[in-house]
């Protein structure tokens, strides 16, 4: 995609977006609801014109190209099946219409349904199968077609909790076997981080950021992209710039003292920054032993991990411990954390370059007033 845009009368949805995305890949479009995504793999299916700019598949131009010439097959949020046809005959249907033989229309419907583990409901109705069968099915009839890319618009987004799990792991099991390019569509960064090869988080119909997951995940280009990827979410705080060096700085927590972290940025004293730390990378310890020290405010026991909430000064942060954590309301925990996997971002969203963590550079102990 080169420059695509798209505008709806005077309002604009997606602003000039450039992307590759490589043969075979898959790639996942997510973030917040209005961001642009559904609209941008309307735009890639031909279902949606583009106001601007080039879509090309290698390297012919598709962007005024009909959807059922563009050898794409998607799958939507419903499943769309045909009630009084059978699952073969929903998923060989494409086929049938565009006259294919008998013949190959029956294998590649067993060859659909073997890779789904779903050939033992190919005789049943879409009311006699569960969401997840259903899903499944809709899923065939798009492989069936052999496209050339496969588009996906939150497709698990109508399934319970333990079925979107399941339809999760089987997606990531077949995705090996299509060998075909995957767009993929989807407000859950746990689905993104799941089964993505190549995530690009969009934000008011604009790319934050592209990467591999671990990617967005251990560097995030900005303060949306930190938040959005990672559940729980990211620990954000708003500090201030007490001093800096060449390879750290230090900031000062309200009510909450002083820590010094590596940065290959130098901002002035007094500059207002914030500071992010995962839960999972917050280590619950003696209260005099931590980088942070604070009480336990809630405790959020999920059986194989906790998560407590502790209040340090006016701050607030969740720190993600061992299921059989100790800690209860109202206890004075400490908190330590590796300085190499904090995080500061200016007030408009730039993450800061890190320096590297030495022993120097560590965090100094932040006391409570």
């Amino acid at each position: 995609m080169r420059q695509v845009r798209k505008q709806f009368d005077t309002t604009t949805v997606i602003h000039g977006l450039d992307l590759e995305v490589g043969h075979g890949e898959f790639c996942v479009f997510v973030g917040p609801s209005g961001c642009g995504k559904s609209t941008l793999l309307r735009m890639i299916a031909g279902l949606e014109e583009c106001s601007g700019g080039t879509i090309l598949f290698d390297d012919d131009d598709v962007t005024d190209v009909q959807p059922a010439r563009r050898g794409i097959a998607m799958v939507f949020q419903s499943y769309a099946l045909y009630p009084h046809m059978s699952v073969a005959e929903n998923m060989g249907f494409g086929l049938k219409i565009a006259k294919a033989p008998r013949a190959e229309i029956d294998a590649k419907v067993l060859t659909a349904a073997r890779t789904l583990q779903i050939e033992h409901l190919l005789q049943r109705r879409p009311k006699e199968l569960s969401g997840g069968q259903r899903q499944r099915v809709a899923i065939g009839r798009a492989i069936v077609r052999a496209p050339r890319m496969f588009l996906f618009d939150e497709p698990l987004s109508n399934l319970d909790a333990a079925l979107r799990v399941e339809m999760r792991v089987e997606l990531a099991r077949i995705k090996a076997q299509l060998d075909t390019t995957v767009v993929y569509v989807t407000h859950d960064q746990v689905e993104a981080m799941t089964l993505a090869d190549k995530i690009v988080v969009l934000r008011a119909g604009r790319i934050e950021q592209v990467g591999r997951p671990l990617e967005l995940y251990a560097q995030p280009a900005n303060q949306f992209v930190a938040s959005f990827i990672g559940s729980p979410k990211m620990n954000l705080l708003d500090v201030r710039v007490a001093a800096s060096t060449t390879d750290a700085v230090t900031v000062e927590l309200p009510d909450a003292g002083r820590l010094e972290l590596p940065c290959a940025e130098a901002p002035a004293a007094g500059t207002p920054l914030v500071f992010g730390i995962r839960p999972e990378h917050l280590r619950v310890v003696r209260s005099q032993d931590g980088h942070l020290a604070g009480q336990v405010t809630v405790a959020e026991r999920l059986g194989s991990e906790t998560y407590l909430h502790v209040q340090v000064g006016r701050l607030h942060l969740i720190a993600r411990a061992d299921g059989d954590a100790g800690a209860a309301v109202g206890d004075r925990v400490g908190l330590r954390f590796d300085p190499a996997q904090a995080h500061l971002f200016v007030p408009e969203g730039r993450r800061l370059r890190q320096g590297q963590a030495t022993e120097a550079a560590s965090p100094a102990r932040a006391e409570n007033p």
